[in-house]
């Protein structure tokens, strides 16, 4: 799809309706389109509604477009509906494959044929959930990130049987959306960021484990440290600058034996009950009493500003 053709999507489905799709039904009102969603979970829609409502008070701050307003979005009845008259198809269904195989069948046996389904997965391999479906080769992975109304970043995968204009048609749908669609050449499970977000992850559960470090301790040593300089430049470069004046490869010399060192543990620590009750008390005695809802507008404050400045 030509930057041209992609101005053509009018209508977005949004097939689950959870953080991840809820935030992808916020921005695409707010960049003017219109939203039918689809979630038969019960409640399933005034939570959606809540969400967009919640997001909505960041989106208007960071300015929304022509049209753009919370009445475009509609809850379908069911899924054919929902995605009948779509122009683009974004599953957000729970990270279940078997789920997953069958959802993404189900959404191709109803959509149009022209129309792109792109799947939020965090990590499953395209190539195995699109197996089911009678026209694998608009099938792809688009992964967002948390909230999606606000991250730029959207990875895009394609399976074994993508053609590679519907990857063109939804990296260009995407950039409609404001978003900066990273194209991940070779199919890998988690793809490149959630690799990256879990091996942090997987250290910080053991230095709560082996009660190094509380789960408060653990994010201000990356929110007044490396956090600040991810905001704007990322690992490989912040270790160029880490070499002085020789640069990526004074560092490597200095710093690279201590790759040979313990330091890290990669793989995960057995998620006891104890484990799961320090995460869970740390977590809840840093959100000071704050609902969910407060600190997603918290956050997205702090996350507005730093756009702002870095131009994200």
């Amino acid at each position: 799809m030509t930057q041209a053709r992609s101005a053509s999507v009018r209508r977005l489905a949004v097939i689950g309706t959870g953080v991840i799709g809820s935030g992808w039904a916020a921005r695409a009102l707010a960049r003017g389109l219109d939203v039918s969603a689809w979630d038969p979970a019960p409640g399933a829609e005034a939570r959606l509604r809540s969400a967009v409502a919640n997001a909505w008070r960041a989106l208007a701050r960071v300015g929304l477009a022509k049209g753009a307003s919370r009445r475009r979005l509609t809850f379908a009845r069911d899924l054919n509906s929902a995605v009948r008259d779509a122009d683009f198809i974004q599953e957000s269904g729970p990270e279940d494959e078997g789920l997953k195989r069958i959802l993404l069948a189900d959404i191709d046996g109803a959509a149009r044929a022209d129309v792109v389904i792109a799947s939020s997965s965090s990590g499953l391999l395209p190539s195995r959930i699109q197996a089911g479906c009678h026209r694998p080769e608009r099938v792809l992975i688009g992964h967002p990130f948390n909230p999606v109304y606000l991250l730029p970043l959207v990875e895009v995968v394609a399976g074994s049987r993508t053609r590679p204009a519907a990857v063109k048609r939804a990296e260009a749908f995407y950039r409609r959306l404001g978003m900066r669609p990273l194209r991940v050449e070779h199919e890998i499970a988690g793809y490149i960021s959630d690799r990256l977000q879990e091996a942090l992850w997987r250290e910080a559960l053991h230095l709560v484990a082996d009660g190094v470090a509380t789960t408060e301790e653990i994010d201000a040593a990356i929110v007044f440290g490396p956090g600040l300089r991810w905001a704007f430049m990322g690992t490989f470069l912040a270790f160029h600058l880490a070499g002085g004046d020789g640069g990526m490869r004074h560092m490597l010399e200095q710093f690279g034996p201590a790759l040979k060192l313990p330091w890290t543990r990669l793989r995960a620590p057995e998620l006891t009950a104890q484990l799961a009750r320090r995460v869970v008390s740390g977590t809840k005695a840093q959100a000071n009493g704050r609902s969910i809802k407060e600190l997603e507008r918290w956050r997205d404050d702090q996350l507005i500003r730093i756009m702002e400045v870095t131009g994200a």
